[in-house]
């Protein structure tokens, strides 16, 4: 039994960086990885970024490869998603989750996680 809870969403223009935080509490076992997504106006929500249970393995959407980096420090129980160079195209609805240390890593490409935040709001301006 994990909570999963986000933040650090917000207002910024085009070519501003932002940071998310992944707040993760509660019983987790063995351990667990970090997904982000994001689910655009209108759009279906779609991978983002992940990292492993040690930090020492992430993966990331192409969209995103090159501006976005996924971090955790796990003594703060806390994951981070840094946003820089950021597109209007970035304007979504964030959300983080966890999965068990156990499930491959490559599985958040589909968003197969089992603990779900409520999401925070990334609007950047043109």
């Amino acid at each position: 039994q994990v909570q999963v809870v986000e933040s650090g969403g917000g207002l910024v223009q085009a070519g501003d960086s932002l940071r998310l935080s992944c707040v993760a509490s509660g019983r987790t076992g063995s351990g667990y990885h970090i997904g982000w997504f994001r689910q655009p106006p209108g759009k279906e929500r779609e991978f983002v970024a992940t990292i492993n249970w040690s930090g020492d393995s992430t993966i990331y959407a192409d969209s995103v490869k090159g501006r976005f980096t996924v971090s955790r420090d796990n003594a703060k129980n806390t994951a981070y998603l840094q946003m820089n160079s950021l597109k209007s195209g970035d304007t979504a609805v964030y959300y983080c989750a966890a999965s068990a240390a156990t499930r491959p890593i490559e599985a958040a490409r589909v968003g197969l996680m089992d603990y779900w935040g409520k999401g925070t709001l990334v609007t950047v301006s043109s």
